[in-house]
């Protein structure tokens, strides 16, 4: 008997090994992927946590999953993975052009005097003034923020497409506050710029530029509300005013990032606009002002390739040639960046004065420390450097990439002659992307001759995807080539994520609710044919024994559960991408560190290294790939034998009103849901019905019932659970 029990246990633990997460690559960072992962996890967050309505004051990064695991998921792992992306890429990787050679700093440098040389460099003359100029604007991003810079950061304008994250050098004790030990081997880059890359990291850059900058702290780093009175300014100028105690951003580190992100970005889209304008034969300019793709196609290529030269010992190489090494229009490209460009418009709209973010943004981009736009000086300024770049953008688009005729944008195209050629093919996970940043764009541009043709251009889309790329089960095809129809490939889950993700943002732009009836079944079908709840993971192709996780598809999955609740009112997406997150990405994301998460070893015990500690001297970024053998089965069932709980829990937790009480349950049976107070008084019966096997989730509006401890009961006959909730004012 004991051996037979000692057989079973050893079994147990085997299926315990088996059916984890295995990583299978970490040499091979793709900058653009892992960068739209960040995005789709940090709008995953606490923008979704608060959506929710949970109170992200009430979350502890080092007491792991309370008040419950969703809040812990979503307010702080999505958080902190995604800031950790973001700093390793923009400061500390070293994967791109350095800011030292952006455009807006080459201009101050060639108009500065001398004597500025050396001046802030430790006053020895280099015989380069762009050095000094950069040191200069970090220092005053340092006054206005009330904050001081770290050590040898790398920030940078232009992103390369990859690199090998493994870091070359031990991680130092001080890391924090300098980066020199987390530079990567720039001899193992991919120097390529490419717009996906650039666009992806555009679109981070703004997500915390514009969560940053949008409230001003004091001295004694105390938010200040943003109210068209207080400002960092002085009186009647636009100009910082360093005795009224008001300080840029919601603190000091804020204040000081958020305007090196801002920086960067401009100097990006400046040396897009500026540089990389492609017209088949040469790179160059393109004016926003002037253009008209009837006259002459300048796009951006999706591969040029960056030779360098050092310059000087001690300052970072600047580029010395740029080749196109892929003439291509892609469409994932084109979309990445206006996404990015039509975000920052946004948050410098002068015209702009909705919440208390674009009032404080307004102090932000008046002069100081941003130029202000045109319309108030006469000279353009960053607002109408992101509002011509989102133009030209959207033009290439409906040039190079849509096809009048069908209704639908392809992948690639080129030019012949200078004329664009269009592709055939379009795939579903372009389809639904172009649709989610077209209804950005139409936001943006309302009242002007391109907000009819986005419009146009994003009703045909979407009945497009409707109409062409499902198919009669309710399934989303991967792609579809015009004159051939619907490739027959096995389905993946990105092409049903997509899908919802592109018609969720296609029924919230436009009301038409078969976009919305279309999105919830690409959902459904997503849930019903592709998640195991017993692996609490999902799918990647249809039916497909191994799931291979990548950020790419990962984000993508993100993105659609997410949407699929605050668009679609899928009330168990919370709970489903909670687990899923947990499975998945607390094994990919490679290492961890910094105030919010770890301080040693493992010190918020999930299971993810300490940077400095990390066994392959790999930095807080995401595997490429891991992969998860889902013909695995029992480890669910194993759990749920010793804890017969159904898996019962709500969120919020604690709540004010309303609370989502979830649920699973193995097999059809009879339940009931019963609510008690602390006397052991049943205030409510909330369900009392035969229900399918599956997970479940109920909503309890507790509104008339004072504030205070309930429980609640689930029964189904056999066993029955009860949990505490609280309800606050």
């Amino acid at each position: 008997m004991k051996k037979s029990l000692l057989f079973l246990m050893v079994l147990s633990l085997a299926l315990v090994v088996r059916a984890q997460v295995q990583i299978t690559n970490t040499s091979n960072y793709v900058t653009r992927d892992q960068m739209l992962l960040a995005n789709e996890i940090n709008e995953s967050g606490e923008p979704f946590a608060e959506a929710l309505g949970y109170n992200l004051d009430d979350l502890d990064p080092m007491v792991k999953n309370s008040p419950d695991s969703i809040s812990y998921t979503l307010g702080i792992e999505n958080y902190e993975y995604s800031r950790y992306q973001l700093g390793t890429v923009i400061s500390r990787s070293g994967i791109g052009l350095h800011m030292m050679w952006a455009p807006v700093i080459m201009e101050m440098a060639a108009m500065a005097p001398d004597s500025l040389d050396g001046k802030f460099t430790g006053g020895t003359p280099n015989g380069y003034k762009e050095d000094d100029v950069l040191m200069k604007t970090i220092m005053h991003f340092g006054m206005l923020a009330n904050q001081m810079a770290p050590a040898n950061p790398w920030p940078q304008f232009a992103e390369f497409k990859g690199g090998d994250p493994h870091l070359p050098q031990p991680v130092a004790d001080d890391f924090a506050m300098d980066f020199s030990s987390l530079r990567w081997d720039r001899n193992k880059m991919d120097k390529t710029l490419n717009p996906g890359a650039m666009g992806q990291t555009l679109i981070k850059q703004y997500l915390w530029a514009q969560d940053m900058l949008g409230g001003f702290h004091d001295g004694q780093n105390e938010p200040v509300e943003p109210d068209g009175v207080v400002s960092p300014d002085s009186v009647g100028k636009p100009v910082f005013d360093p005795h009224n105690d008001v300080f840029y951003g919601g603190d000091n580190l804020d204040g000081f990032i958020g305007q090196v992100l801002t920086a960067e970005a401009i100097n990006k889209v400046k040396f897009l606009i500026t540089q990389l304008a492609y017209d088949g034969a040469t790179l160059g300019m393109v004016d926003p002002a002037t253009y008209d793709p009837a006259n002459g196609i300048k796009y951006f290529a999706h591969g040029v390739s960056v030779t360098e030269s050092l310059v000087l010992e001690g300052l970072p190489p600047k580029a010395s040639a740029f080749e196109v090494t892929d003439a291509s229009s892609d469409l994932f490209d084109q979309l990445s960046l206006l996404w990015g460009t039509v975000s920052f418009k946004n948050m410098m709209d002068p015209n702009n004065s909705s919440d208390e973010a674009h009032i404080a943004y307004k102090s932000v981009f008046d002069g100081d420390p941003f130029p202000a736009p045109m319309s108030q000086t006469g000279m353009p300024g960053p607002f109408d450097l992101m509002m011509g770049a989102s133009k030209v953008i959207f033009m290439n688009l409906m040039a190079m990439h849509f096809n009048q005729g069908e209704g639908t944008f392809v992948n690639t195209s080129g030019l012949n002659g200078g004329s664009p050629t269009l592709g055939s093919e379009i795939s579903t996970v372009n389809a639904g992307y172009i649709t989610m940043v077209l209804a950005q764009f139409i936001k943006e541009f309302v009242g002007t001759p391109l907000e009819a043709a986005a419009e146009n251009a994003l009703n045909a889309q979407a009945n497009f995807i409707i109409n062409n790329l499902q198919d009669a089960n309710g399934g989303f095809y991967n792609s579809y080539t015009i004159g051939n129809g619907a490739d027959s490939d096995v389905k993946t889950a990105v092409s049903q994520a997509a899908a919802a993700r592109g018609l969720y943002a296609a029924y919230a732009e436009s009301g038409t609710t078969a976009y919305l009836d279309a999105a919830n079944a690409a959902y459904q079908y997503l849930i019903d044919n592709y998640y195991m709840a017993s692996q609490m993971a999902f799918r990647t192709e249809l039916n497909g024994p191994i799931a291979v996780y990548t950020p790419f598809n990962f984000a993508i999955i993100a993105g659609a559960l997410r949407e699929a609740n605050l668009v679609g009112n899928q009330t168990e997406s919370p709970v489903i991408y909670t687990r899923f997150f947990k499975k998945v990405a607390n094994v990919m994301q490679l290492s961890e560190g910094e105030e919010t998460g770890e301080t040693g070893l493992d010190s918020d015990g999930d299971g993810i290294s300490y940077i400095s500690e990390q066994g392959e001297n790999l930095p807080p970024v995401f595997a490429t790939e891991a992969t998860l053998d889902l013909t695995v089965t029992g480890i669910f069932d194993f759990h749920k034998a010793d804890n017969n709980d159904f898996g019962l829990r709500n969120y919020p937790n604690p709540f004010t009103s309303e609370t989502s009480i979830e649920f699973e349950i193995r097999e059809t049976a009879d339940v009931k849901l019963d609510v008690f107070n602390v006397a052991g008084q049943k205030v409510e019966r909330i369900l009392n019905e035969r229900i399918s096997s599956g997970i479940h989730v109920i909503h309890w509006n507790a509104s008339n019932l004072p504030a205070g401890i309930y429980y609640y009961k689930l029964s189904n006959g056999e066993n029955t659970s009860v949990k505490k909730t609280m309800k606050i004012r």
